[in-house]
């Protein structure tokens, strides 16, 4: 199972890279449902299953001992709902935007995502340039105000997204469920750690 024309996405992602007033900032990929454990494309309203809400919980636990301002989170459900353990774990406030959706699949959404092609356009759903162009607004959006390090709660695609905008690299470990990371600019690049 792999992505196919993964390149495409990170060439479109890449220029301009993010212009970001921060220098750290944390994410956290959405905890499991259903479809990720079945390898299926999902729609916007599909919840997290019982291993997703532990695992989001698992997480809040985690980003209880770091610092950040705020929650800025999808709101597609499954994200909403991890964002919304994380702030009431942590007592931050919670943020939707809508920029931070998952490319919307349209018809595809119910079939398989193994080999995921992500140049494909799905018919009623977003273009790669669409989502990309859509999803860098909102992390310029955000990472562009100053002050204390923002949170992120999104979804595996935004993530692909933002790892190319900042010209980073991520271990497959950091990609899965309801994994804080934590995004530091160093004098060589930005780095992606797990919490």
């Amino acid at each position: 199972m792999s992505d196919l024309n993964i390149e495409a996405l990170f060439a479109l992602a890449a220029a301009p890279p993010l212009d970001c007033a921060v220098d750290r900032f944390y994410f956290c990929r959405h905890g499991q449902t259903a479809g990720n454990f079945s390898r299926t494309f999902q729609p916007p309203d599909i919840a997290l299953n019982e291993t997703g809400r532990a695992q989001a919980a698992r997480a809040g636990e985690m980003l209880r001992r770091v610092d950040f301002r705020e929650i800025f989170c999808s709101d597609y459900r499954r994200a909403h709902e991890t964002g919304l353990t994380i702030a009431e774990v942590t007592g931050k406030p919670l943020t939707l935007h809508e920029g931070l959706r998952e490319r919307f699949f349209g018809d595809f959404i119910g079939t398989s995502s193994v080999n995921l092609d992500w140049a494909a356009h799905p018919p009623n759903g977003e273009s790669l340039e669409q989502f990309v162009v859509r999803t860098k607004a909102a992390l310029a959006e955000i990472l562009g105000a100053a002050g204390e390090p923002p949170l992120i709660v999104a979804h595996g695609g935004t993530l692909r997204v933002l790892v190319a905008a900042l010209g980073a690299t991520v271990e497959e470990e950091a990609r899965q469920n309801a994994t804080p990371l934590s995004i530091e600019r160093g004098p060589d690049g930005w780095n992606i750690s797990l919490l």
